[in-house]
């Protein structure tokens, strides 16, 4: 029984870390807004959006996600809906 519990322990933990890895989508900045916490993407399908490609201003979950980037950088990010239902990043990582 154990070992039944460790199977299905580990098989859901690597599902999990596989979805967490598949929710990055990848964009380019294309305007970053310090002073009013928003950024611009070229983004493509956010898949737990069930956005299609597009460019669109996003608000961040933290401003100092911000600092990470500029106008013309590859990044993945992730996005999400906040308490408001409005969309915001919620990480973002640059490519080198």
């Amino acid at each position: 029984m154990m070992k039944r519990l460790l199977a299905t322990l580990l098989a859901t933990g690597l599902a999990a870390s596989a979805f967490a890895q598949s929710a990055f989508t990848d964009g380019e900045v294309r305007k970053v807004d310090k002073k009013n916490g928003k950024i611009t993407l070229k983004h493509g399908e956010i898949k737990n959006l069930d956005m299609a490609p597009m460019t669109m201003v996003f608000g961040v979950k933290d401003k100092a996600l911000l600092d990470k980037v500029k106008a013309g950088d590859k990044v993945k990010f992730t996005a999400d809906k906040d308490a408001a239902g409005d969309l915001v990043v919620t990480g973002l990582e640059a490519q080198k």
